[in-house]
């Protein structure tokens, strides 16, 4: 059978109605098995308070966030379902007003698969501002006038927040969507699907991937005769759906129908990322959280920490932390009622095995240190000065694989007066960066030329127009 085999395997048949013990009968009207209708255990509790009852909220029993106790999951699904439009005709404004989100594709620069990279800057000044201008103001002049054009990208439903998956994924997935709110950004914005796989052990094939999205029902047959067994088990349990907060079986769910969960590859697909976004798990109250943009787990072999915040010390602790906590927004009590699915110690290394098989993808102008070779141009070579020089880039992203294992702290406070900032953010690669839009951890920079001109602000660098054209020529390069 062809399709999706998760979705196959939660998706009940009709009954077939003929039988006689199919047939809905007197005894089994619904209101029947209502709790508010359970017959207490000892006719004393009515003289005891609320007559032994709970007639507030339960979290057991009731939906997060539920306004009422005893509130349906019917009537939220409804309620939320009915608003979505308004969520989302909202959140596109806001970007409307902050981003020119026309395509203006790059003819001489492609991702690993061909898909076009595009030009920038995207951010809209204000009116009357240009770029040379802007980057000449001070950070207080800045944040007095209210100009800095790159503020926190907000997730478009932060009460109920969650992972939220592009539409050219739910199409294919119908089982990722979500009946409140949908992804924002337009689908030129973000990098490929499905993305390609290199691998580390087999650099020889180059892309890997075949033009597919890796997923339960195909990998033994991508991978079988590239993968050792123990690898191979590790791919499986990472294509294998967990319960999550929005995607579980329980009445906390923002699916139409009960869900298997989410696996690791539905987020970082073909070990990539196709710019799905979540909220960060380890920040309260939930309106401090920010929007945290899917990350690429190519290179994992060599990076010393992991996670944008937490700063995990292993590729095993992070598979694990990611299981444990933060597919339920950091808060084990959400796993306990919506399925915690215990993985064995002894399986997280198969799991970490395969992810640090992740390579980058082939940088044909760069040596085995990393730096340009003699295939770049002039104005490429002008960028990788800039790189390790004036732009002060290699502080945090060193050469030849371009990050630090470090966490810095930007402090874009000084620059906006209504954000408090959000403390230290891991450095992540720019190894193959070109294949990863959008960028920063909320993915507020659309394009690389966003980047450079969002850095050239915030390190206060003053580079000139030439400069930056120069240094995204390099970047393309990694």
């Amino acid at each position: 059978m062809s399709g999706d085999v998760v979705e196959r395997a939660q998706t009940a048949g009709p009954p077939e109605g003929t039988l006689v013990e199919q047939r809905q009968q007197e005894a089994d009207r619904p209101e029947k098995f209502d709790p508010k209708h359970a017959q207490s255990a000892s006719p004393a509790f009515k003289d005891q308070p609320k007559a032994g009852k709970i007639t507030g909220f339960d979290f057991f029993r009731d939906p997060l966030n539920a306004d009422e106790p005893f509130t349906p999951f019917a009537d939220v699904m409804k309620k939320e379902a009915a608003g979505k439009d308004a969520v989302v005709k909202a959140q596109r404004a806001l970007l409307g007003t902050r981003y020119d989100l026309t395509p203006r594709p790059d003819p001489d620069v492609t991702m690993s698969r061909g898909k076009a990279v595009l030009k920038g800057p995207t951010a809209r000044l204000t009116k009357g501002l240009t770029w040379d201008e802007l980057g000449k103001m001070s950070p207080s002049d800045i944040r007095e006038k209210g100009v800095f054009p790159y503020p926190a990208l907000p997730h478009p439903l932060q009460v109920n927040g969650g992972q939220v998956f592009p539409q050219v994924q739910t199409r294919m997935f119908p089982r990722l969507e979500r009946f409140d709110v949908e992804f924002d950004l337009p689908a030129e914005f973000l990098p490929e699907f499905p993305p390609a796989i290199f691998l580390q052990n087999r650099p020889e094939l180059g892309d890997v991937s075949r033009g597919q999205v890796v997923s339960i029902n195909n990998f033994r047959d991508l991978f079988k005769d590239l993968l050792t067994p123990v690898q191979l088990d590790g791919l499986r349990l990472l294509l294998t759906p967990m319960p999550q907060e929005e995607f579980n079986p329980t009445d906390d769910r923002k699916t139409v129908q009960p869900s298997l969960g989410v696996a690791c590859f539905d987020c970082h697909v073909n070990g990539h990322t196709t710019g799905q976004f979540h909220l960060t798990p380890d920040i309260r109250p939930q309106e401090r959280r920010f929007r945290l943009d899917t990350t690429s787990l190519r290179g994992m072999f060599n990076q010393q920490i992991h996670g944008s915040k937490r700063s995990l010390r292993s590729v095993e602790d992070f598979t694990e932390f990611e299981q444990r906590t933060a597919y339920f927004n950091g808060d084990p009590i959400h796993a306990m009622k919506k399925g915690f699915q215990e993985i064995p110690r002894v399986s997280v290394p198969h799991m970490a095995q395969f992810q640090n098989m992740l390579d980058f993808p082939p940088a044909p102008k760069l040596n085995v240190l990393g730096r340009l070779n003699r295939k770049a141009s002039e104005h490429e070579r002008r960028g990788e000065t800039l790189f390790f020089g004036k732009a002060q880039c290699s502080v945090c992203h060193p050469a030849p694989f371009y990050l630090d294992h470090q966490m810095h702290d930007l402090h874009l406070e000084r620059f906006l007066a209504d954000e408090p900032g959000d403390g230290p953010i891991k450095s992540f690669t720019l190894r193959g960066i070109k294949d990863s839009p959008p960028y920063l951890k909320d993915g507020r920079c659309l394009t690389l030329d966003d980047t450079v001109e969002f850095f050239n602000l915030v390190l206060e660098l003053e580079l000139t127009a030439d400069e930056k054209a120069d240094l995204v020529a390099f970047l393309k390069c990694l």
